[in-house]
């Protein structure tokens, strides 16, 4: 579980703001027992944090092609296995430093689907493209990783099951486990928990029947009556989340065609002062979604469109209901937050999915699990939500991002939002106009059916085929 502390949330004001304007308008398992396919990479690790306590773990690995071709890491992954040392235990990532550059190396925490004795939680390193590729017999050379828990509290290694603590030189280690393009090529995972998930070839065709909501953003202006007629809102009521003093500006929310699709248009601006800040949200005014499948194809955006950047701004897509009380536990809420310039403590881009238990908004605390990925993602992005009876799944661009636990599901129904807004004016403090662009291209929600990333494509296809633009056959709660 990863618990986010910072004390101005976006749950605080969204659940607020949730209720507010449907009052007015109406970190998975890649999971058995893995092992080497084919012997295209290895993987060499060692640690200088040797205790069984420390103030951190420190997974130094390398990674050798040993394949008689060129092998580019964007599509490798290396995963090392820990035990948490507690349910709530939250962990962050870091790279010390690297040959190839720590700024091209990716870190992110998931749930293991089936825990051990040695292992419920996982670290997978990747690589962007700009860390290029390995010819054949090269290896990435030294990477001085390292991660401790968010209250830097001393963690304990002891149980861990990629941990080597006689390993303090580099030597191949089978208890991390290697994959290339998704196929796991190197080492051993804890039992049951082979990174074979999603499956290699999902079926693209998607299941029969199944109540849905489909949505292409047809639309005209923000004041198009067919929005409301179609069950959304476009939110105009003061409150948070955000900057204080900031409006929800509906005009700032526009429709225009893009590659022959309507594509939806958030956007943010400001001048560096509450009464120049705008925030846009757009929310069902129905709260009747619950397990299924939510998708939606999303741009994100690390630059304004002009003037300085460097805003603490978040834009989203998620499910969400009230919060009755203090820390009930029949509050849901399931995002996808991505924050190009860093933000709540962070200092550069991070995309999170949390899964959210509850909360006390005062005193704060937080009850959620979330799986982070502290990168750019720029463009254009699909996103894919499923919740069953077992787990929260979460999907970028069909590569699964991370599992959460039966702990996090939802006992009432939710609305679907998408929202961007400034979390606070620290970030570029500059009186300069500037906006930023969120933009969605459709949304999909499946009740009661989980759609693989394919699946989902291939009825937005059918969909678009069929010259539906919406479809709301989802029953009232």
């Amino acid at each position: 579980m990863k618990s986010r502390t910072a004390p101005s949330r976006l749950r605080i004001a969204a659940a607020a703001s949730v209720a507010m304007a449907m009052g007015t308008a109406g970190l998975t398992a890649l999971t058995g027992t893995a092992s080497a396919a084919t012997d295209d990479v290895t993987v060499q690790y060692r640690t200088s944090a040797t205790g069984v306590t420390a103030d951190q773990a420190e997974p130094w690995l390398k990674v050798r092609n040993t394949g008689t071709s060129t092998l580019p890491l964007s599509s490798v992954k290396v995963r090392y296995y820990f035990k948490a040392d507690s349910a709530a235990t939250a962990y962050r990532f870091a790279c010390s430093w690297a040959v190839k550059g720590c700024a091209n190396i990716t870190g992110t925490f998931g749930t293991l689907a089936n825990p051990t004795a040695t292992a419920d939680r996982y670290l997978d390193i990747g690589f962007t493209a700009g860390a290029g590729t390995l010819a054949p017999g090269a290896d990435t050379g030294d990477m001085q990783l390292r991660f401790h828990r968010a209250d830097w509290q001393t963690l304990n290694q002891g149980d861990d099951y990629s941990f080597g603590p006689s390993q303090t030189s580099y030597a191949d280690w089978s208890k991390v486990t290697a994959q290339v393009s998704g196929s796991t090529v190197w080492g051993t995972a804890p039992a049951g928990n082979d990174p074979t998930d999603p499956p290699t070839d999902p079926p693209t065709d998607p299941p029969a029947g199944g109540q849905s909501l489909f949505d292409d953003f047809n639309y005209t202006s923000s004041s198009d009556p067919k929005i409301s007629a179609n069950g959304w809102n476009v939110r105009a009521n003061s409150g948070g989340p955000g900057v204080p003093g900031a409006t929800w500006s509906p005009e700032n929310v526009t429709f225009a065609g893009s590659g022959g699709n309507s594509i939806m248009n958030l956007r943010t601006s400001t001048a560096g002062t509450a009464a120049s800040t705008k925030h846009t949200e757009v929310l069902t005014k129905a709260t009747k979604f619950k397990n299924g499948t939510y998708a939606a194809r999303v741009k994100f955006a690390d630059a304004p469109l002009s003037g300085p950047d460097g805003d603490h701004l978040v834009q989203t897509f998620f499910t969400i209901n009230d919060l009755k009380a203090p820390m009930a536990d029949d509050y849901a809420e399931y995002d996808f937050e991505y924050l190009p310039n860093g933000g709540w403590g962070e200092p550069a881009n991070i995309l999170y999915t949390t899964s959210w238990e509850t909360y006390n908004p005062d005193p704060w605390q937080a009850v959620n699990q979330h799986t982070e990925s502290r990168q750019s993602y720029a463009g254009w992005h699909d996103l894919v939500l499923t919740i069953d009876n077992s787990s929260i799944k979460y999907y970028v661009d069909g590569q699964l991002f991370g599992t959460h636990d039966a702990a996090y599901l939802p006992e009432r129904p939710m609305s679907i939002n998408f929202n961007q807004w400034l979390i606070d004016l620290a970030g570029q403090t500059s009186t300069t106009a500037r906006s930023y662009d969120e933009q969605v291209d459709y949304v999909l929600h499946v009740k009661d059916q989980v759609l693989t990333p394919a699946q989902v494509a291939a009825k937005v296809s059918a969909y678009r085929t069929a010259d539906t633009t919406f479809e709301d056959k989802v029953p009232s709660s």
